[in-house]
């Protein structure tokens, strides 16, 4: 039988990309114009600290009722909503910032509520990516992900470093809430195709009769995807917290025993989740590290001059994204050649994971801001290298009943890694030199690459 997606795929893919091109832009020209404020406005560890938990520690909590929503309800719809609240909140801070009402505590406030909407937002993201995507194509699609959210990240820092320099916060704040509202326009326009929405209501209706394998898919959770049928008893459901919760935590705990049954899928899942501890967590602080090592270092790259705190911290941005933009477009020309196996694309997150973990050590015992700089581009490289295999092994090798719950265990584990490494990395930064910070976690991210190696050589199980 053939691909229902197969047909139109380009046009859909093409839709949501560029939807998700638009909304990755003005977030991250906020994100980096909020986290600059704070940075200057405080340089210390401990505001990083709760920058990074009032802004990460939600989507890890949110992700819980997350992915198990992505598997429930309209995915789409779930894409949508969370960028059209955050728009929302994003305009009530920029009033308070015109006004001069801004504080640090409504900043953390506004992170919070923008953090949740990406903890709904992302699972759903990624797991209506093989609802519009042929199987055979979702590394190539994963990868041009990539590389668009690589560009994005290019262009957003050069833009925010200079809307910095010329307009208000609140003028920047606004930018945000035009890229999300034509990026909803895009995904709007999808339409997925009939036979998928027709074969996800039978498989919920064989679910709800027994006639699918017990474990994939808990039976109230099955309920709750509903028809008119079942629209009261869905409405009740949803109407008591005890139970939503309830059900969720169920959806979770199935969810958790589907993917440590999984080799592959416990890899990527416990090696981003564990990275993101190890690796991630200290990168958070490449801004504290540009601020205190380098400052009142300047360096000419001739295309630009780095001067002032926001030239260096734009171009410590700049790095990572340029590395990321060419580790997509490398892994997008070869990959779908070279990693069409499974277990080769296992290989490339455990080298991926190695090489983060050593880049991590180089940006700590660098010196030279130029070498800081290059290394700071090959640690984008390698966090390209492992995030579309990643995407494309939990995509392709979990059951379509579960992929949103899976999705959903990866932004939850790898979310709450990055706060509670900053739990205790970010103090550490405030009591011994912040080059040791990177360099621990570069070394603890090593067997962590080894871990993903060992579990790649494993059996999987055939998907249903």
């Amino acid at each position: 039988m053939s691909d229902p997606s197969e047909t139109g795929w380009m046009r859909r893919a093409a839709l949501l990309l560029t939807g998700q091109a638009f909304s990755l832009l003005g977030s991250s020209v906020v994100q980096f114009a909020i986290w600059w404020w704070i940075v200057m406005q405080t340089r210390t560890g401990s505001a990083m600290l709760l920058a990074t938990l009032f802004g990460v520690l939600p989507q890890s909590l949110v992700s819980i009722f997350g992915g198990p929503m992505a598997d429930r309800y309209n995915r789409k719809a779930l894409i949508i909503l969370p960028d059209l609240i955050i728009a929302g909140v994003t305009v009530l801070l920029s009033v308070s910032f015109a006004l001069d009402w801004a504080s640090l505590s409504l900043i953390f406030v506004v992170l919070l509520i923008r953090s949740a909407g990406g903890g709904i937002q992302q699972p759903a993201v990624q797991s209506f990516i093989p609802d519009v995507v042929p199987a055979g194509k979702l590394l190539r699609v994963n990868a041009i992900f990539g590389v668009i959210d690589s560009a994005n990240r290019i262009a957003a820092p050069a833009l925010a470093a200079v809307l910095v320099n010329l307009v208000p916060l609140w003028a920047i704040l606004l930018v945000d809430v035009t890229t999300a509202v034509i990026g909803v326009g895009f995904v709007a326009m999808i339409r997925v195709p009939r036979a998928i929405a027709r074969n996800s209501a039978v498989q919920d209706s064989a679910v709800r009769n027994g006639t699918v394998p017990d474990g994939t898919v808990p039976s109230d959770a099955a309920e709750a995807q509903g028809n008119g049928a079942t629209a009261g008893a869905t409405g009740s459901a949803v109407a008591d917290p005890i139970a939503v919760l309830r059900r969720t935590f169920a959806d979770l705990k199935v969810g958790l025993a589907y993917a440590m049954h999984h080799p592959h899928l416990k890899g990527v899942i416990l090696g981003d989740a564990l990275t993101c501890l190890m690796s991630v967590a200290p990168m958070n602080l490449t801004l504290l590290l540009m601020t205190r090592e380098f400052d009142g270092i300047n360096l000419n790259l001739g295309f630009m001059n780095l001067t002032t705190a926001s030239d260096k911290l734009a171009a410590n941005e700049l790095g990572l994204s340029v590395g990321m933009l060419l580790g997509g477009a490398l892994m997008s020309a070869i990959g779908p050649k070279l990693l069409r196996r499974n277990v080769a694309q296992m290989y490339a997150v455990a080298l991926g994971i190695a090489m983060v973990g050593v880049t991590v050590i180089g940006l700590g015992v660098s010196r030279n801001l130029l070498l800081y700089l290059i290394i700071d581009v090959l640690n984008g490289v390698a966090s390209a290298v492992c995030v579309g295999p990643m995407r494309t092994v939990m995509q392709s090798e979990s059951d379509e009943s579960m992929v949103g719950r899976v999705f959903g265990l990866d932004t939850m584990l790898s979310t709450l890694g990055m706060p509670l490494g900053m739990l205790i990395f970010a103090p550490l930064a405030d009591v011994i030199p912040i080059a040791w910070v990177f360099v621990a976690g570069g070394l603890l991210t090593l067997p962590v690459a080894w871990y993903v190696l060992m579990l790649s050589r494993k059996d999987v199980p055939v998907r249903a």
